[in-house]
Order: C-alpha cells, then structure tokens, then sequence
C-alpha cells in the first residue's frame, strides 16, 4: 500500500500537472497499475504510524548551545563539541531543524504571482469576545484566506482550530470560490502539519484534503512570517478596518457581518500593491485554477459508535441526543460548520444545531418523549407480570364425577 503522501502527489501531478500515467510511475518509481488505482480511488489509503522518540533528544539543550554561541557552526564540528558518537545522519536532522532559530533575520523580497498560483491561509484570533451560548464568551479562530494574484479576501469563524473545522471552513470557502488554486500556503498549524528533520510533514488529514483536490500545501518555514505576507497584511486590515465599532450577538453574526463586509467594502476596494481592485481581477484567476473535484473531501467531524444507553454522543467535547430506539446499534456521526447528523442503517435518526460552547448536553424534545415511554412500558412490564393461564372445566364434568346424571335417571 503505498502511502498518503504518494497518493496525493499522484493526483496533483495528474490534475495540475496533466502529467500521464507512464511519466508519474517514471517519476515516482512505482508501478503504472498503482498509480491508477491510485487515480481513481475516492479515498486516501489508511494507515498508522507509531511515534517513537530519538536519540537526539537527550543532547539537544547543548546543541542549542552551541548554536545560540555560534549560529553556523557545522554539524561536523558541534558533533565533536558534544562527543557524538552515534549515527551522524539523525544529528544532522536534528541541527538542520534546530538551527533556523538561531540565525540572524533573512528579509524577504518581493513576489510575483500568476492567476490560480496560490493562496495563503491563516488563522485569525480576533480581540473581542463573542458570546458562544450557556453564558459562555470566547474569541474563537477566524479562517482567513486570499489570493496571491487578485488579493481576493475570503475568511469565515469557525467553532475550532482542530482538523475536522479547519478543513470543512477550507472546503466552505473553496467552494464559493468554485475554483481551487494550485497551492494553498500555510504556516505549521497543528493540523496542517510540523517541519521535522528539517523537511515540512503534513498531516494524515492535509494529505488526504490536498490529494482529493488534486493541489499541494506549501508549509512555510519555522520563524518566517514574510513567505506568507498577503494573509499576514491581510489579518491586520481585518483588526483595524472591519473589527472597530461592531458588536456581534453571536458566530453567526460575526460571519453574516464579514460576508457583508467582504462583499461591499474589503474585495472591491483599490488596493495599492496590485493598482486596482480585486473584483477586476477574480475572473481572471478563477479560469486559471482547478476546477472542483467530483467527490468532496471528507472534512469535519465523522465518527461510527455504537448508541449506548444513555442515547447521547459526543461532539467536541458536547453531548447530543440520539432517539433512543436505535440503542444498542452502530450509529454514523458527521459533524459540520453549521449541524451534526447521526444516521443508523441510512436512516436520519438525529439533526441538531452545531452548538459552539463548551461541555453542553444538547437534547431533542422528541428524543426524551420518546425515551421516557419507553421507560415506562419497561417499568410497567416488570411490575405487572402476565398471570398464567388455568384451564377452566366445563360443569358437566362435575356431574359426571358426583354421578348426579345417574341418579336422576334411576329416580326417573
């Protein structure tokens, strides 16, 4: 089985590369059957990996060190400082990782970008508490993104940052663009993924969004903000610009206030860099993106569980009703931006309202009618059994045994 990283470099080179089948397996050193099943496979192929520690990790405080003393100083050179005496290639991981943080500021310099290049995404804490429900306040992220080559400004609340939201918000977004850019940018977000060994690794999760669109995500270097400037810039328009004098009743109206904005202010202002508004140019670089993928990714919340008892199941740390009938069955939970729906054998047994605070139990009226009659037909089974039956006999019998036919007849 190859892995999900092959899986979706495949697609990519196939999409936005119109690479063939033959020169993708010359490339990648892999069969032309894989990289066919790997074409047409709607899912990423599954599989775990087991995290394990390293040897470097009990001598990294002196590698860091040295490092802070002397930025440059050659693996070679710090591996004798320490004594290393181990395998040189896993200390030369570890210092390429390390090191980043200890150079001197590189600045960035001025970028191009090409209609359907790339655009880059971020999140946005704002400063202002909006009210989440249960009297409960937080300031929860905000998924920013823009594109490289109209500035055209997208950006959309979501209940977390945890995989399942960022990406059904990523979907969200794309699909109002109904377009997909080639590259999406991306600093090391938890669930985007992390720089190891000095290399970017994403996640089980980006893989599989970024194979089912058939595009890449460019993780940008620890400590180097300038590669992902225009989302950067474009955090603090929204802090300066759209966030002073609101005031939000809740999420919803947070995001109803931010399309509006985006509509009428933010994407058809004149913007300096590009000298003209990035309403001019969004024709242009949507004909150059992707187009959408025929099967959407699989983004949010999805989990199957049996239905215990108790009829509720657990979305992000808040507990929904189930309609207890299905107790005991394997019931299928997806959870989106908006509502989670719980399904059992294909039949909608559950519908409620995305709820954004915090340990919440959610229940629908109908789903506790229903449990407590069927509480109560169990009470009143148990404290009234059935009685048996008994045989009733017939009055003739009786006779019969007395002899009472007999005797009426003799006297006759």
């Amino acid at each position: 089985m190859i892995k999900v990283e092959d899986w979706a470099e495949i697609r990519r080179l196939h999409r936005a590369e119109h690479m063939p089948i033959k020169a993708i397996a010359r490339r990648m050193g892999i069969s032309k059957n894989t990289v066919k099943r790997a074409l047409v496979a709607d899912e990423p192929p599954k599989y775990q990996r087991t995290r394990k520690g390293s040897i470097v990790d009990a001598v990294e405080p002196r590698i860091r060190a040295l490092l802070e003393e002397f930025p440059d100083m050659p693996a070679t050179v710090i591996a004798e400082r320490i004594g290393w005496d181990r395998s040189l290639s896993v200390l030369k991981g570890r210092i390429r990782l390390l090191r980043p943080y200890y150079r001197p500021a590189d600045p960035a310099s001025r970028t191009t970008y090409q209609p359907g290049e790339l655009a880059q995404c971020d999140l946005w804490f704002p400063p202002a508490k909006i009210s989440l429900g249960a009297g409960q306040t937080g300031c929860p992220p905000v998924l920013v993104m823009v594109s490289g080559y109209s500035r055209w400004l997208m950006a959309r609340m979501l209940p977390s940052r945890s995989a399942g939201d960022l990406f059904a918000g990523m979907w969200m977004l794309l699909r109002g663009w109904g377009a997909v850019p080639k590259t999406l940018v991306w600093d090391n977000e938890g669930a985007i993924g992390q720089w190891k060994g000095g290399r970017p690794q994403l996640t089980a999760e980006a893989n599989a969004f970024r194979g089912m669109l058939g595009i890449a995500i460019r993780q940008c270097k620890p400590g180097d903000p300038e590669a992902k400037g225009l989302v950067e810039r474009a955090n603090g328009y929204l802090e300066t610009s759209f966030l002073p004098g609101r005031a939000f009743t809740g999420p919803r109206d947070f995001n109803a206030q931010m399309d509006d904005w985006l509509a009428h202010r933010a994407n058809v202002r004149h913007h300096r860099r590009i000298e003209c508004r990035p309403a001019d140019r969004i024709v242009t670089d949507l004909a150059a993106m992707l187009p959408l993928p025929p099967v959407a990714p699989p983004v949010g919340w999805r989990t199957a569980t049996r239905l215990a008892r108790d009829h509720y199941i657990r979305v992000a740390s808040n507990d929904y009703s189930v309609h207890p009938a299905v107790i005991g069955r394997m019931v299928e939970v997806v959870a989106d931006l908006e509502q989670v729906t719980v399904r059992c054998g294909g039949q909608v047994v559950a519908v409620h309202e995305r709820c954004w605070a915090a340990h919440q139990t959610i229940t629908d009226p109908s789903h506790a009618h229903a449990a407590a009659a069927l509480r109560r037909t169990r009470v009143q089974a148990v404290a009234a059994p059935a009685e048996p039956e008994v045989e009733q006999r017939h009055l003739a019998d009786y006779d019969t045994l007395l002899g009472i036919d007999t005797i009426d007849t003799v006297v006759a």
